[in-house]
């Protein structure tokens, strides 16, 4: 079902004194009570009611329809769903390839690898802070199903050609540094800058594809893919890209398999999105591209949407716990009898259990409930076990146990959040706020990667995790604070 197109006349702006949630196309009586015969108003994610809307215009589903069964029947939604997964799981091992080279081909024996493993991060970083809300202002004007494959392709052409850029650049020198490397920094760029513009084109296409009552569902599956590729990407990057190289190894191919399954992955990616069916308002695209102008848009727009501002800023504050996290579990694996530290892996796996779990449930029974309350029985649910995190950090089940729960809580929080930026978000605004949703989270997993490490040295794992459940508990408050004030 596509969305209906008057969601795309709604006003960017509110009345003064009116929230932006106001905004929608009035109904005779008759029509309203029409309406209420054939769906009952959905309600949004602080629980109340949502004025009726052409989006809502459907039948009510039947008991059978509920859960992931109508999500995983839609051919879109699982072209779109596992050309994520390819993509997303390329992403985070990009990161692990980008090690594998530096350890094999530019680290000397004297000398440590952070100084190359920080210049890699940096040139990945920067994208994401300078174009991610460019990123999303274009792809409002431009075809999502094109920005989604050709970003996919383009990100696979370039990590394949690596292994022809080391061996033509191998000896050559540029300002100090080998010329392999700062190829290999200029890649990465790149890649990331691609990234930034598919991230949002994705986001905004799911309302597109799916009905708007079983977003809950499609988020579901979203969301826990999204966060599961930060923590199976990290976990299982290293010996899938070694077993690449082995196998290839036994052929007499010189080692290429790390690049074969990094930029393989983003290729097959593309061409499962190609299978893709869309339809897109397209009268934005005959605009002239004022992209600044887009991007204040979308800034005047979260200021005015208190409740999509509160969404995002729990999600900003989700995803800065499991970057954190995914520090945090290298050295609660070393400190840890049962594990060594190149163990923690199974850690995090035990958070993509709970997300599994979580999802799963929300998937079959989250429409029930109103976003806010999820969103706050799951943030309690975090805070609670990141504190027994903090009491159990030497004993293996318990924390495994903990760490299942934290997982679980997280999607509580992550899923209804997205879906109620995507319910509130009109159509052809969803690019910006994608946008912006996307760069303050790029943000959000980049501070913690720096900083967790230096305040659990400083502080000590019990504090540091006492510290993420203050910071998610004072991320709730924040939210229903936001979500509760009129603009």
């Amino acid at each position: 079902m596509r969305l209906s197109d008057s969601t795309t006349s709604s006003k960017i702006t509110s009345p003064p004194g009116k929230s932006a949630s106001n905004s929608f196309p009035s109904y005779p009586q008759s029509d309203r009570h029409q309406f209420s015969k054939i769906a009952p108003p959905a309600t949004d994610w602080s629980g109340k009611p949502n004025p009726p809307n052409s989006e809502q215009n459907s039948p009510p589903p039947d008991p059978e329809e509920q859960g992931f069964g109508p999500v995983l029947k839609n051919p879109n939604f699982l072209a779109l769903w596992s050309g994520q997964v390819f993509s997303q799981l390329a992403d985070k091992v990009y990161l692990v390839l980008m090690i594998a080279l530096i350890a094999t081909r530019f680290e000397d024996s004297n000398q440590t690898i952070s100084g190359w493993v920080s210049a890699i991060t940096i040139a990945f970083t920067i994208p994401a802070v300078l174009f991610g809300s460019l990123a999303g202002a274009f792809a409002d004007r431009w075809q999502k199903k094109s920005l989604l494959v050709f970003t996919n392709i383009l990100r696979g052409i370039l990590v394949l050609t690596l292994p022809l850029l080391l061996w033509i650049s191998e000896g050559w020198q540029f300002a100090a540094l080998p010329l392999g490397f700062c190829l290999m920094l200029a890649v990465t760029f790149l890649v990331s800058t691609l990234t930034q513009f598919f991230a949002p084109a994705e986001q905004a296409a799911i309302p597109l594809i799916v009905d708007r009552r079983h977003l809950l569902a499609a988020n579901s599956l979203y969301t826990t893919t999204m966060m599961a590729s930060v923590i199976v990407g990290f976990a299982v990057g290293e010996p899938v890209l070694k077993l690449a190289d082995s196998l290839l190894g036994q052929t007499g191919t010189e080692s290429i398999g790390k690049e074969l399954v990094v930029g393989g992955s983003y290729c097959i990616a593309g061409l499962l999105l190609m299978l893709l069916k869309i339809r897109e308002n397209n009268n934005s695209q005959a605009e002239s591209a004022h992209v600044f102008e887009d991007i204040r848009d979308g800034l005047r727009y979260l200021k005015e949407n208190h409740r999509v501002r509160a969404a995002m800023c729990q999600l900003i504050v989700l995803f800065c716990v499991f970057a954190a996290l995914a520090v945090l579990a290298v050295r609660v694996a070393q400190v840890m009898p049962a594990l060594r530290a190149d163990q923690f892996g199974f850690l995090l796996a035990a958070a993509g259990v709970g997300m599994g779990v979580g999802a799963a449930i929300l998937g079959h029974f989250g429409a029930a409930f109103s976003h806010r309350r999820l969103s706050a029985f799951g943030s309690v649910g975090m805070a609670v076990s990141l504190g027994g995190m903090a009491l159990f950090t030497e004993q293996l089940w318990p924390s495994l146990c903990l760490i299942a729960m934290l997982g679980f809580f997280a999607s509580m929080v992550g899923v209804p959040m997205q879906t109620a930026i995507q319910a509130e978000t009109p159509e052809d605004m969803r690019g910006k706020v994608f946008g912006l949703q996307n760069n303050a989270i790029n943000i959000a997993l980049s501070l913690p990667l720096a900083i967790a490490s230096v305040a659990e040295t400083f502080l000590g794992l019990q504090v540091v995790f006492f510290l993420l459940a203050a910071i998610v508990i004072a991320g709730n408050g924040i939210s229903w604070y936001i979500s509760g004030t009129k603009p």
